[in-house]
Formats: structure tokens, C-alpha cells, sequence
């Protein structure tokens, strides 16, 4: 069945009012809640904040502001325009915003949602540097609504629209939570065979393993997309750094110009790096040459010998244990003579190799790009997004009732 046919049927033939968010539904705020304030207060009624990670909570308190069906914004800072679908008790912060339907025979709280996660977006001002999307532009966001002079048919083409987004949903969802319990066993298995006795190998010091130095910040360089000069190179910063196995992007995000490079830090290919700044404790190998940013450190020469992949592998390890050593509320660091305390165990070159071919195998499933478990969840979103478009493409009139 074609995508044409396909709608189609489902409106069959039916109209569509557009309204504004503001004229069919109820916004308001969250209110200031500080860290203090949600432990004195601790309880069972989650606190939504404008963190996307945990589904947007930052805490539980012992009372609730909101109680029902409602969808959220997030209304300031890098996540600003991220809606959710908020069911039960629960209170939000004053970077958040709830949005309640007026009349629910007439418009389905998911199926707005799931407009919302396509439209909210393209209201966000980014003006200053700090995103915003704040009640008066949510609630100027135009809202469709099919079939409007018949609302049980209405109710049932938007409840139909909402199933088929809720099955691509669940189904992510699934593979989303296979891959974590994955990588909690893929944890849990590489710190088995990353570990050893005392005294059963000798244990050394990043500074008696290896010499490493910082990158640079180097100017001028821009933004592949259009910096693609002639003898412009790539130029890596930690958001290159995969979180996953041990590789740079294919492509990225800046480059370098051939008169800064003489000025700026050079990596052949097959080095390892690792961040220091910002989202700390990513290591690479890199695939290609490049220039890399200040805020990686780079394992230039080694005074042991030990195969590179296997030491990768005991620095991102120690990263995940050693939390402490990062420092900074708000931009994580770690300096160059705590990093270079770090200890790791030495066994012999054959014992490397083992771990590292063991490894390997299992790092294939969980984390690689295009095989595995994370190519097909990056296959089922897309999937996901190619219907939503497909079934919130309704025809856009000339002016919007308010």
C-alpha cells in the first residue's frame, strides 16, 4: 500500500481544523526546587527537570503539584523544546512547562505529544546563546485536528495515528533496554578480565607506561560543512570521541586549515587518545590522521610494551571506576598530573592479546556502529521517524485559529 493510499484511508476523506496549543489546552509552570529542597522533601512522586537522561528526572519528593494525563516542555537550555507524556503524580522544575487539553473528547494528550515532538522544535529561539521555549510561543504552536465536526471519529483516527507510533515506540524501547542489560554484562565481563590479583602482574603508572601530551586550540578552523579548503584537516574534539568501542566519527564535526595546522597538534592514525574535559573518560584509536583539541590527551610514545586496544580498554575501564578524580561543578576535569597517577596492571604481551581478542567479539554486538544491537535501534528510529512525519503530514491552512 503507498503512503498516499495509505492516509488516505485512514482519514477517509475527512477534514482538518487547525487550532493553536493555547486555545485547546491549559500551560502552566514548574516551580524553583533546589537540590536541597528535594532531599529534605524526599518521597515517591518523581520531579521532572530539562535533562532528557532518566526520562527527565532529577529527584522524588513526598508531594505532587500535577496528578493525571498531561504533556511537558522542557523550557530553557540546551534540551529546550523536548516534550515527554506525563501520566500520574508528579511535579516539574521552572525549566519545565505542562500542557493540559481542555476538552479530552476532542483532542488525545498522546497524539498532541507526538505533534508536539516534531513542531515544538521549530519555535525554540536560540537568541543570547540560551534556547527558549517559553508558554507564549507553546501556546501559539497550530494543532490539527481531524475530522473536527464528528469527535468520536476524530478520537478514533488520532488514537489509530498514536498506535502505530507507539508500536515503532515500544519496540526501540525493547531494543533500547536489551542493549543496556548488553552493556551491564559487557561491564561486568571486561572488568573480570581486566582485573588481577595482587601480585600476580605488576602495576605501573601512566607516567612509567607511557609519554602523553594535551592538544591544541589552534585558529582559524570551521565547520566541515562548509570548511572543506584545500590541505584542511580533520580536527577532533571530545563530541568525535564514539562512546562506544574505541572510534573517532567518520566525519568531523570542525576542521582545520592548513595555516593552523603548523601551530596545532598532529595524531597519525593508531593513536590513542582520550578526553580530559568536558565528557570525560572517552578513548579512541584513531582511524585517521588528524588534529586533535585541547581537551584530549595523546599517548605518543610507550616505555612498556603493551598492545594499544588492551591499554584503551584499562584506561576506559579505570574512567568507569574512578570517578572521583574528575573535578569542576560544571565543566569536568582532570589535570595532567592526576591523569598521569593512574595505575593499570601489565601482564605479559600474550595475556593482552587473549583479553583483547575476547573482548572484541563481545564489544562487536553491544557497541558497534553497523552491527549489533545499535544499528538496529538507529534503523527502528529512523523507521519511527519516517511514520511520524508520514502521519502528522496534515494540509497547513492560510491562518490559524487562535
Amino acid at each position: 500500500m503507498s503512503d498516499i493510499s495509505f492516509m488516505g484511508k485512514l482519514l477517509d476523506g475527512a477534514g482538518v481544523e487547525w487550532s493553536t496549543v493555547g486555545s485547546v489546552a491549559t500551560l502552566r509552570r514548574g516551580r524553583v526546587m533546589s537540590k536541597g529542597y528535594l532531599a529534605d522533601n524526599a518521597g515517591e512522586y518523581p520531579v521532572y527537570s530539562s535533562q532528557t537522561a532518566n526520562n527527565g528526572t532529577i529527584g522524588q519528593i513526598e508531594t505532587f503539584d500535577f496528578d493525571g494525563e498531561f504533556v511537558s516542555w522542557t523550557t530553557d537550555g540546551a534540551n529546550a523544546g523536548t516534550v515527554f507524556h506525563r501520566t500520574g503524580k508528579f511535579s516539574i522544575t521552572n525549566v519545565c512547562g505542562v500542557i493540559k487539553i481542555d476538552d479530552e473528547s476532542r483532542l488525545n494528550h498522546k497524539f498532541l505529544f507526538y505533534w508536539l515532538s516534531i513542531e515544538a522544535q521549530k519555535h525554540v529561539y536560540s537568541g543570547m546563546g540560551n534556547p527558549k521555549l517559553m508558554s507564549n510561543q507553546v501556546a501559539r504552536i497550530p494543532v490539527p485536528i481531524p475530522c473536527p465536526s464528528d469527535p468520536k471519529r476524530s478520537l478514533e483516527i488520532q488514537g489509530e495515528i498514536v498506535r502505530i507510533l507507539d508500536t515503532f515506540t515500544e519496540l526501540t524501547a525493547e531494543l533500547t533496554a536489551e542493549l543496556t542489560a548488553r552493556k551491564k554484562q559487557y561491564n561486568y565481563y571486561r572488568d573480570q578480565l581486566l582485573s588481577f590479583e595482587d601480585g600476580e602482574v605488576e602495576w605501573k603508572t601512566l607516567n612509567d607506561v607511557a609519554s602523553f601530551r594535551r592538544g591544541s586550540f589552534p585558529q582559524p578552523y570551521g565547520n566541515s560543512e562548509w570548511y572543506d579548503g584545500e590541505g584542511s584537516m580533520p580536527f577532533v574534539q571530545v563530541a568525535d570521541v564514539a562512546d562506544f568501542g574505541f572510534t573517532l566519527q567518520q566525519k568531523t564535526k570542525q576542521r582545520i586549515s592548513k595555516l593552523a595546522q603548523p601551530k596545532s597538534v598532529f595524531v597519525e592514525a593508531g593513536t590513542v587518545i582520550v578526553s580530559l574535559q568536558g565528557t570525560i573518560g572517552r578513548v579512541a584509536i584513531t582511524q585517521y590522521d588528524c588534529y586533535v583539541d585541547r581537551t584530549l590527551a595523546i599517548f605518543t610514545s610507550y616505555k612498556e610494551e603493551i598492545n594499544k586496544k588492551y591499554f584503551a580498554h584499562q584506561l576506559r575501564a579505570k574512567f568507569d571506576t574512578e570517578k572521583e578524580y574528575a573535578r569542576g561543578s560544571t565543566l569536568k576535569t582532570i589535570t595532567k598530573e592526576e591523569f598521569s597517577k593512574f595505575e593499570i596492571p601489565i601482564p605479559p604481551m600474550e595475556e593482552q592479546n587473549r583479553i583483547v581478542s575476547l573482548l572484541d567479539n563481545f564489544d562487536t554486538l553491544t557497541h558497534s556502529i553497523t552491527e549489533g544491537l545499535p544499528r538496529e535501534i538507529e534503523l527502528r528510529q529512523k523507521q519511527y521517524e519516517y511514520y511520524r512525519d508520514l502521519l502528522l503530514s496534515f494540509p497547513e491552512p492560510e491562518e490559524v485559529e487562535a
